[in-house]
């Protein structure tokens, strides 16, 4: 398999120190995102994560995808991470302590046993096993199909979708538009066995964004987490292809150094 290049030039932020522990390529890939209240989106958070805001509201993003050229660093190609499809449900937040962005997975869909079950135990992850489907219908069409499985609710994601190609908007990403901030979002949250906040940082090669249209025909991801999707457009953009580095999973705040404890004097 050939080794992606660490790229950093499009990157306002240095590479996370250390070294990659796992590389994959995700393709085809849809944006779709509504705005929530920001209390409401906060009462589903860890109390330790606060919901980041834009246009005066927290995003909630289904993106459906599929993922090829997975490669764990100092292994041979794993024969079963070679191509499988995934769609997450993600929201965008801040470490409370640190006041690091990134964004928070309430759920994470997946056909591949072995790809569920890793990250269930290195990035503790929502992630569920899923029967999934994505039929290409022209070069920048896509049908996506998603049915969870073993879960008590039924959740069915449904759509059919297309890229319409790059605008100047989608190009250029500048610092407070809605695809920046979508976009750049150096790690993904989340809370391990101890109940410790972690983290994993991520670098994207690159997010080469572009407009696009979708007709949603179902989509239980956010009611399956309590939320309830406004009566809106989604927000809508694709990208054909994002090469994305997965650093290994660490806490997500510094240890406090020990403080000296003043003691009121007594008098002997």
């Amino acid at each position: 398999m050939r080794e992606f290049l660490v790229r950093t030039s499009h990157k306002p932020r240095p590479l996370p120190a250390g070294r990659w522990a796992m590389t994959q390529r995700w393709n085809d890939l849809l944006f779709a995102h509504w705005p929530i209240a920001t209390a409401k989106m906060q009462a589903l958070l860890p109390d330790w994560l606060e919901a980041d805001t834009i246009e005066g509201s927290a995003w909630v993003g289904a993106a459906p995808f599929w993922l090829d050229r997975v490669k764990v660093r100092g292994l041979p190609p794993i024969p079963g991470l070679r191509s499988f499809p995934d769609l997450n449900l993600r929201t965008y937040v801040r470490d409370r302590f640190t006041g690091t962005p990134g964004f928070y997975c309430f759920s994470v869909d997946s056909s591949n046993l072995l790809a569920v079950a890793a990250a269930h135990l290195v990035y503790h992850l929502p992630y569920w096993l899923a029967e999934m489907h994505l039929e290409p219908r022209s070069e920048r069409e896509f049908a996506f199909y998603s049915r969870r499985k073993f879960s008590r609710k039924q959740v069915i994601f449904k759509a059919r979708y297309r890229g319409l190609g790059p605008s100047r908007k989608t190009v250029e990403m500048r610092p407070g538009s809605l695809e920046y901030f979508f976009t750049e979002r150096p790690c993904v949250f989340s809370t391990n066995r101890a109940g410790e906040p972690i983290k994993a940082n991520l670098h994207q090669v690159s997010w080469p964004l572009e407009e696009a249209e979708a007709e949603i025909e179902r989509n239980d991801l956010a009611a399956a987490v309590g939320l309830e999707l406004p009566d809106l457009q989604p927000i809508l953009h694709y990208s054909r292809r994002l090469a994305v580095y997965v650093w290994p999973a660490e806490l997500a705040r510094p240890a406090l150094a020990a403080r000296p404890v003043t003691v009121a004097a007594t008098p002997t």
